[in-house]
């Protein structure tokens, strides 16, 4: 992906999170999940991948710390919100696709923010 793929991406998934709200029905594809390139399955989902998204230097809110993204994310993707908010909204076949998508998602999330949190 060059510089200005990644800067449409990210402006792509922006305007997603808020066009999610308004979505009566969703599927495994409404999602903007961070990575790079769209996953098929959950286990295209992984820490490196979510890692990479997190971190090009393209990526948006540059004045924000990494430790502000990644938890700004983790509020997005946590089980208590996303579970209540969007779940209900995902067609049945996807349901239980999404809902460990986004737990292998948050549980990611959580192990970045760990790492940056341990002392080098």
């Amino acid at each position: 992906l060059t510089g200005k793929d990644l800067v449409q991406l990210y402006q792509h998934h922006e305007a997603r999170w808020k066009d999610l709200n308004t979505f009566n029905v969703l599927r495994w594809d409404s999602f903007p999940w961070p990575m790079l390139r769209r996953p098929k399955t959950v286990e295209d989902i992984m820490e490196s991948t979510i890692f990479a998204y997190l971190f090009t230097k393209f990526y948006p809110d540059n004045h924000k710390s990494e430790k502000d993204r990644v938890k700004e994310h983790i509020k997005r993707w946590h089980p208590d919100k996303f579970n209540t908010k969007y779940l209900p909204k995902v067609i049945e076949d996807d349901k239980e696709r999404v809902k460990e998508g986004a737990g292998v998602v948050v549980r990611g999330l959580n192990a970045i923010l760990t790492k940056m949190n341990e002392p080098s």
